[in-house]
């Protein structure tokens, strides 16, 4: 399912952030959409999303009147165009996928490291460093800890995988020995 709604979400996306780059608005959109997906992540908001009764017009009222002025006349189009569709239970990925198109124009990338111990500020700029000099963008890097990794790190940067850690290495091993 998670995947489904990342496909679904992709178009909006896409379409929100082609419309935001037109008009410069990159930082505009970034937070109302953080501010919608916040807002849909309310479990009482959520069930009368979800509930046959609503009509849309009253979903997409009722979400506008939480949203107060907080959202631009586009922002309100497009939380009628979610409701419309059907679609505003997916607008925490339609929000994520903008947050990566943006971070992509703007050069950067997000990278998680996930080690099996906390990760000092040197160690974090040596790997931020390294990675910008592999993929020719600035890096922003979070950090979380796994200790059943048991040592070593595992990077995940957009596609990019690197997995140099020690349960990586084992489980290669064991699938090595057809174990």
């Amino acid at each position: 399912m998670a995947q489904e709604a990342s496909t679904i979400a992709r178009p909006y996306a896409e379409a929100v952030f082609d419309r935001a780059r037109e008009t410069g608005s990159l930082d505009q959109w970034s937070d109302i959409l953080a501010f919608i997906a916040a807002i849909m992540q309310d479990n009482t908001l959520k069930a009368l999303v979800n509930n046959p009764n609503m009509t849309d017009a009253q979903i997409t009222e009722l979400v506008l009147d939480i949203a107060g002025d907080r959202l631009s006349e586009e922002g309100a189009n497009l939380v009628r165009l979610l409701v419309e569709n059907d679609r505003l239970g997916i607008v925490a990925q339609v929000a994520q996928q903008f947050e990566e198109l943006k971070s992509r124009e703007q050069g950067r990338l997000d990278v998680l490291v996930t080690t099996a111990f906390p990760l000092s500020e040197t160690q974090s700029g040596i790997i931020a460093g390294a990675l910008k000099a592999k993929l020719g963008r600035e890096i922003n890097i979070t950090s979380v800890e796994d200790p059943e990794l048991i040592g070593g790190m595992h990077i995940r940067a957009g596609d990019l995988v690197i997995d140099g850690s020690v349960q990586g290495q084992l489980k290669q091993l064991a699938n090595e020995l057809g174990i």
